[in-house]
């Protein structure tokens, strides 16, 4: 899902989102980042990582594009268009790692929801 070519020495974007604090590994907070770097004007964590790669996300021309091709509508609520978020979350605001043990087992919950409902789509795919 993303490419592992090293850029003028730079990190990769895994390895950004790896260790960025306000991501931390969680693939709902990149996918948010990657859908506002295809809008081009919301700010992310991840926007210079996202930018540098930028002739990989033109392959797909826009978000639904990157979507569609990886297979990941199942991370999206109905419209099609807002990220379902595993935790809480308000804007990069909000902590990437759940704090207490609620917090925690209703991040996994999520997770394991799309893991699920993703192995389907794919198990749909001809």
């Amino acid at each position: 899902m993303f490419p592992g070519n090293i850029i003028d020495r730079k990190m990769t974007i895994n390895g950004a989102r790896g260790f960025h604090p306000r991501i931390a590994d969680r693939f709902d907070l990149t996918l948010e980042c990657i859908r506002r770097h295809y809008l081009g004007m919301e700010p992310n964590p991840l926007k210079d990582v996202l930018n540098r790669y930028g002739t990989f996300f033109e392959l797909f021309s826009d978000f639904d594009g990157y979507v569609e091709f990886f297979l990941l509508k199942d991370l999206l609520e109905e419209d099609g268009a807002t990220v379902k978020y595993f935790h809480h979350f308000d804007d990069f605001k909000t902590p990437a790692v759940p704090k207490t043990k609620d917090e925690y087992l209703e991040y996994l919950r999520r997770k394991n929801a799309f893991i699920t409902a993703r192995n389907r789509t794919i198990d749909a795919q001809p």
